[in-house]
Protein backbone atom coordinates (compact mmCIF):
# COMPACT_ATOMS: atom_id res chain seq x y z
CA UNK A 1 0.00 0.00 0.00
CA UNK A 2 2.46 2.54 1.08
CA UNK A 3 6.27 2.46 -0.20
CA UNK A 4 7.58 6.19 0.22
CA UNK A 5 6.95 7.34 3.74
CA UNK A 6 8.10 11.36 4.49
CA UNK A 7 8.77 11.43 8.19
CA UNK A 8 8.57 15.00 9.90
CA UNK A 9 10.29 15.60 12.73
CA UNK A 10 11.29 18.37 15.29
CA UNK A 11 12.77 17.84 18.94
CA UNK A 12 8.67 17.50 20.67
CA UNK A 13 8.06 14.35 22.61
CA UNK A 14 6.07 13.28 19.67
CA UNK A 15 8.96 12.74 17.24
CA UNK A 16 9.88 9.70 18.70
CA UNK A 17 6.31 8.36 18.51
CA UNK A 18 6.09 9.77 14.83
CA UNK A 19 9.25 7.83 14.37
CA UNK A 20 8.24 4.36 16.02
CA UNK A 21 4.91 4.56 13.98
CA UNK A 22 6.38 5.26 10.89
CA UNK A 23 9.07 2.32 11.33
CA UNK A 24 5.70 0.22 12.26
CA UNK A 25 3.96 1.10 8.95
CA UNK A 26 7.71 1.09 6.80
CA UNK A 27 8.38 -2.86 8.32
CA UNK A 28 4.15 -4.00 7.35
CA UNK A 29 4.18 -1.96 4.29
CA UNK A 30 7.96 -3.38 3.27
CA UNK A 31 8.56 0.60 2.70
CA UNK A 32 11.72 3.29 2.54
CA UNK A 33 11.39 5.94 4.79
CA UNK A 34 12.62 9.46 4.10
CA UNK A 35 13.12 11.51 7.30
CA UNK A 36 12.89 15.28 7.05
CA UNK A 37 13.67 18.33 9.16
CA UNK A 38 13.12 21.41 8.93
CA UNK A 39 14.66 24.37 10.28
CA UNK A 40 11.89 27.46 10.80
CA UNK A 41 13.24 30.89 11.29
CA UNK A 42 10.47 30.72 13.76
CA UNK A 43 12.34 28.16 16.00
CA UNK A 44 13.87 28.97 19.07
CA UNK A 45 17.52 29.47 18.73
CA UNK A 46 17.69 29.97 15.41
CA UNK A 47 18.68 33.87 14.50
CA UNK A 48 16.16 36.17 13.13
CA UNK A 49 17.44 37.51 9.47
CA UNK A 50 19.27 40.16 9.11
CA UNK A 51 17.78 42.91 7.52
CA UNK A 52 20.21 45.11 5.63
CA UNK A 53 21.92 47.79 8.18
CA UNK A 54 24.26 50.50 6.76
CA UNK A 55 27.73 49.47 6.99
CA UNK A 56 28.67 52.92 7.43
CA UNK A 57 26.65 52.83 10.79
CA UNK A 58 28.42 50.64 13.64
CA UNK A 59 30.45 48.48 11.02
CA UNK A 60 31.92 46.48 14.26
CA UNK A 61 28.92 45.82 15.70
CA UNK A 62 27.00 44.77 12.08
CA UNK A 63 30.07 42.53 11.75
CA UNK A 64 29.69 40.74 15.14
CA UNK A 65 25.91 40.36 14.60
CA UNK A 66 26.27 38.16 11.34
CA UNK A 67 29.12 36.16 12.72
CA UNK A 68 26.89 35.38 15.84
CA UNK A 69 23.91 34.68 13.85
CA UNK A 70 26.01 32.63 11.62
CA UNK A 71 26.99 30.73 14.53
CA UNK A 72 23.92 30.19 16.21
CA UNK A 73 22.72 28.75 12.96
CA UNK A 74 25.52 26.55 12.24
CA UNK A 75 24.85 24.97 15.52
CA UNK A 76 21.04 24.39 14.73
CA UNK A 77 21.98 23.08 11.54
CA UNK A 78 24.29 21.05 13.56
CA UNK A 79 22.04 19.63 16.13
CA UNK A 80 19.22 18.77 13.31
CA UNK A 81 21.80 16.84 11.52
CA UNK A 82 22.55 15.05 14.70
CA UNK A 83 18.84 14.23 15.17
CA UNK A 84 18.17 12.92 12.16
CA UNK A 85 21.55 10.77 11.94
CA UNK A 86 20.08 9.18 15.40
CA UNK A 87 16.84 8.40 14.04
CA UNK A 88 18.20 7.16 10.83
CA UNK A 89 20.20 4.97 12.61
CA UNK A 90 17.50 3.50 14.74
CA UNK A 91 15.20 3.20 11.80
CA UNK A 92 18.16 1.31 9.66
CA UNK A 93 18.29 -0.99 12.73
CA UNK A 94 14.75 -1.67 13.25
CA UNK A 95 15.62 -3.24 9.37
CA UNK A 96 13.87 -0.27 7.23
CA UNK A 97 15.59 0.93 4.51
CA UNK A 98 15.79 4.69 5.63
CA UNK A 99 17.34 8.24 4.18
CA UNK A 100 17.32 11.78 5.61
CA UNK A 101 17.74 15.15 4.68
CA UNK A 102 17.19 18.69 6.63
CA UNK A 103 15.93 21.90 5.02
CA UNK A 104 15.66 25.73 5.57
CA UNK A 105 12.29 27.62 5.68
CA UNK A 106 8.52 26.91 6.26
CA UNK A 107 8.05 23.45 7.73
CA UNK A 108 4.79 23.14 5.87
CA UNK A 109 5.80 24.35 2.59
CA UNK A 110 8.60 21.96 3.41
CA UNK A 111 7.17 19.09 3.85
CA UNK A 112 4.48 19.34 1.05
CA UNK A 113 7.29 19.68 -1.33
CA UNK A 114 9.35 16.90 -0.70
CA UNK A 115 6.28 14.59 -0.12
CA UNK A 116 5.74 16.03 -4.10
CA UNK A 117 9.30 15.75 -5.51
CA UNK A 118 9.90 12.12 -3.56
CA UNK A 119 6.69 11.38 -4.55
CA UNK A 120 5.68 10.37 -1.20
CA UNK A 121 2.60 7.82 -0.43
CA UNK A 122 2.06 8.56 3.12
CA UNK A 123 3.38 11.35 5.50
CA UNK A 124 3.85 10.79 9.07
CA UNK A 125 4.32 14.12 11.66
CA UNK A 126 3.82 14.75 14.57
CA UNK A 127 0.47 17.44 16.13
CA UNK A 128 1.53 20.06 19.04
CA UNK A 129 -2.04 20.99 19.85
CA UNK A 130 -1.40 24.34 19.45
CA UNK A 131 -5.37 26.58 19.30
CA UNK A 132 -6.46 30.34 20.17
CA UNK A 133 -4.10 32.53 19.90
CA UNK A 134 -0.75 30.55 19.38
CA UNK A 135 -2.03 29.08 16.44
CA UNK A 136 -3.27 32.33 15.10
CA UNK A 137 -0.01 33.86 15.43
CA UNK A 138 2.09 30.89 14.76
CA UNK A 139 0.13 28.84 12.68
CA UNK A 140 -0.69 24.57 12.50
CA UNK A 141 2.33 23.11 10.69
CA UNK A 142 -0.32 19.68 10.71
CA UNK A 143 -3.20 21.99 9.49
CA UNK A 144 -1.65 23.61 6.16
CA UNK A 145 -0.06 19.84 5.72
CA UNK A 146 -3.10 17.97 5.70
CA UNK A 147 -4.77 20.70 3.56
CA UNK A 148 -1.96 20.96 1.20
CA UNK A 149 -0.34 17.36 0.68
CA UNK A 150 0.27 15.56 -2.40
CA UNK A 151 -0.73 12.29 -0.37
CA UNK A 152 -2.21 11.34 2.46
CA UNK A 153 -0.81 12.60 6.41
CA UNK A 154 -1.19 10.30 9.44
CA UNK A 155 -1.24 12.54 12.42
CA UNK A 156 0.25 11.30 15.75
CA UNK A 157 -0.87 13.81 18.43
CA UNK A 158 1.14 15.19 21.38
CA UNK A 159 -1.84 15.01 23.99
CA UNK A 160 -2.14 10.90 22.82
CA UNK A 161 1.41 10.45 23.45
CA UNK A 162 1.71 12.05 26.81
CA UNK A 163 -1.17 10.23 27.92
CA UNK A 164 0.05 6.72 27.64
CA UNK A 165 3.36 7.72 29.02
Amino acid sequence: MFQKILVALDYSETSQSVLEKAIELAKTNKATLMLLHAISPLDEGIPTPLYPMPDSLYPMQHEALIRSSAQLFAQAEQAGLDMLRAKDTAAIAAGVPCEFTQHVGDPGDIICTIAKTWKADLIVMGRRGRSGLTEFFLGSVSNYVMHHAPCSVLIVQEALVAATA
